[in-house]
């Protein structure tokens, strides 16, 4: 953290590795990944593998390329997945599904990005032959990101898995922050996982790690995966020592992660005694606040911009919002310091 920075909310992203993790990357067996010659990245492939109820396990470099390679396994060129507007896939990936696999994509309104499975259900179209863009894939992100960190009903994915077994479409988990929504629901991982074709999970948001995602499916459709990996420059080489920094997160660092949702509760009931309206304490279920703060008068920007003056980084979202993450680095005492400087901040207006 910058010596001028008080209190770093910007996103999970920023976390830095222990002193233990370290130790832990540097101890780590390495060999080459591109031939599976790496023992550390083998063992936590089927580690995160098993955890979510799959067969088989690809490290990846960024969790955006998880997304990627899982859209161009389930969609062919021309085919279409559906997901809410506010997804990652759509929102935050720059095109890629487009730009690389041809897939076109269309969604739904979904506020909080909460889940209801006749929303996808309802857009989807199959069995158009070649008069109508045909749906391939359904994406759901859990926990959701743009929506507050919102944990996705099990119940509604459930039902989803239904309707799309029924109708032949896939469904990707987005699961980026999957591990905050295991902590918060005490839904077991592999009970999330089970339900999708293929899930991305994130090692370098809560968890810790510098680097990194996984993505798991079927072991053949890993197999692809890794083709495609090595097509769109994701080949590694000796990255058990990224892989080594996995490992020891998902030993030491998910149930911590409720420590991160306890302070952002507590933020965010500071805050909606400051602002009523700003948002809904009694939603806030993980790490993620989403702030409205138009109703004081600010633009996000200019939000932003002020909070910064005082130390405090966050991201603006939207027009008149904000948002703020909390993550292995922020400790109670920078809670405290971002809720003084966001609460003066709602009360006070722009200057």
């Amino acid at each position: 953290m910058s010596p001028d920075l008080r209190a770093d909310l910007l996103s999970d992203t920023l976390t830095r590795p222990t002193d233990g993790m370290r130790t832990a990357m540097a101890a780590a067996e390495v060999g080459d990944d591109v031939f599976g010659e790496d023992p550390t990245v083998n063992a936590l492939e089927e580690e995160v593998a098993d955890l979510l109820g799959h067969e088989a396990g690809l490290f990846t470099p960024t969790g955006s390329m998880a997304n990627q390679l899982a859209l161009r396994l389930s969609v062919a060129p021309g085919q279409e997945l559906v997901c809410d507007s506010l997804a990652h896939v759509v929102r935050a990936e720059l095109g890629a599904a487009a730009v690389f696999s041809g897939i076109s994509s269309r969604t739904w309104v979904a506020p909080r990005g909460l889940l209801s499975a006749a929303d996808p259900l309802g857009l989807m179209i199959t069995g158009a032959g070649v008069y109508q863009v045909n749906t391939a894939l359904v994406v759901v992100e859990n926990t959701h990101n743009f929506g507050g960190g919102t944990v996705q009903p099990i119940d509604e994915i459930r039902l989803l898995r239904k309707g799309c077994a029924e109708r032949g479409v896939r469904m990707h988990l987005d699961g980026a922050r999957l591990w905050n929504a295991h902590v918060a629901s005490g839904v077991a991982l592999a009970d999330y996982g089970r339900e999708f074709d293929t899930v991305s999970v994130c090692l370098s948001k809560g968890l810790g790690a510098p680097v990194g995602s996984v993505l798991v499916g079927s072991a053949s459709a890993m197999a692809e995966a890794r083709i495609w990996r090595k097509r769109y420059g994701g080949g590694m080489r000796q990255v058990g020592i990224l892989a080594g920094a996995g490992r020891y997160a998902l030993a030491h660092h998910v149930e911590r992660l409720a420590d991160d949702h306890a302070r952002a509760r507590r933020a965010a009931a500071a805050f909606a005694s400051a602002l009523p309206g700003c948002l809904d304490p009694e939603l806030v279920e993980t790490n993620i606040l989403v702030l409205d703060v138009s109703g004081a008068g600010w633009t996000g920007a200019a939000f932003a911009a002020a909070a910064l003056t005082e130390g405090v980084r966050l991201y603006a979202v939207g027009p008149g919002a904000v948002r703020l993450v909390w993550h292995l680095d922020v400790s109670d005492e920078a809670t405290d310091v971002a809720i003084s400087v966001v609460t003066g901040l709602l009360r006070s207006g722009p200057a």
